[in-house]
């Protein structure tokens, strides 16, 4: 295979694209998902929630603003081909100048401060985005994106259970998790959960669960299964809709994983609003 030159504008504009498109266009996924629950939905004032967010969405593609006053902070995962590289520019400093042109140029809020304890300064253009790079065969470059807002982001969290917590375990804390989270991440949620590798392994999985579609299930039966069980119990819970009771606490469960060490069994549980901006573009 030979050696592919992609020029680094062509990567900012890609990411300038990327982001404007998923504060403006939510995914099929996630409007399908809100559509069914609005029929099944138990609760007038679930209902009519559910209705608000279906017309916020329309209202939102059609004019082309954001979905949300939370434009979030943009998280990038990057599958790099090894036959490719990058002219008249570094990857790195592209994709920083096309999350900056995307908050910039499409009037999204800009969220980021500086330093996350002394100089909370904001940084005026949302940068810089975490990005993170996957080294993949080929001669392309996969790029994953979504933006997160932290009203979902500081319900998430993650523990170092050891083996013999067991599945039961695991169930527990991502419970413990989702009712302790209550109505502050903007229910209905998707639920991300990341179970193995090391403590920040287990939360990268999980936002990437995030950013996988919910009409899709875990390749693995087993954990498909468990998706499924967790996604019920959820929405047992009836916090529902904006927080507003009914029986749509929860759009999907994704559950990602990854081999860990004998003596641990890490899990975080990354949690979204019913925002849940996810697109991906290959360069």
């Amino acid at each position: 295979m030979e050696i592919r030159q992609i020029d680094a504008a062509a990567i900012t504009y890609a990411v300038k694209k990327l982001f404007m498109d998923m504060n403006y266009y939510i995914g099929e996924d996630i409007l399908d998902a809100l559509k069914a629950a609005q029929e099944k939905e138990t609760s007038d004032t679930g209902k009519s929630v559910l209705s608000q967010l279906i017309e916020n969405h329309k209202i939102a593609s059609s004019e082309e603003v954001p979905i949300c006053q939370d434009t979030g902070m943009a998280v990038l995962f990057v599958e790099y081909g090894d036959h490719v590289v990058i002219e008249n520019g570094s990857f790195e400093d592209a994709v920083q100048e096309g999350v900056r042109q995307a908050y910039i140029d499409g009037y999204l809020r800009k969220s980021v401060v500086s330093d996350p304890v002394f100089d909370r300064v904001n940084t005026k253009d949302n940068t810089p985005a975490v990005i993170y790079t996957e080294i993949v065969k080929g001669d392309k470059i996969k790029i994953l994106g979504g933006c997160k807002g932290f009203g979902s982001e500081n319900m998430s969290a993650v523990k170092m259970l050891t083996p013999s917590a067991g599945l039961e375990g695991v169930k527990k804390f991502i419970m413990d998790t989702v009712n302790y989270a209550g109505p502050n991440p903007c229910p209905p949620i998707v639920v991300g959960v990341g179970i193995g590798g090391t403590f920040e392994k287990a939360a990268m999985l999980s936002k990437k669960a995030t950013l996988r579609p919910i009409n899709t299930s875990n390749p693995d039966k087993r954990y498909a299964q468990l998706e499924e069980e967790l996604l019920s119990e959820i929405n047992k819970t009836g916090f529902g809709p904006a927080g507003l009771g009914g029986i749509t606490t929860a759009l999907g469960v994704n559950i990602e994983t990854y081999p860990t060490h004998i003596a641990g069994m890490p899990v975080a549980v990354n949690i979204c609003c019913h925002a849940a901006r996810h697109k991906e573009t290959e360069i």
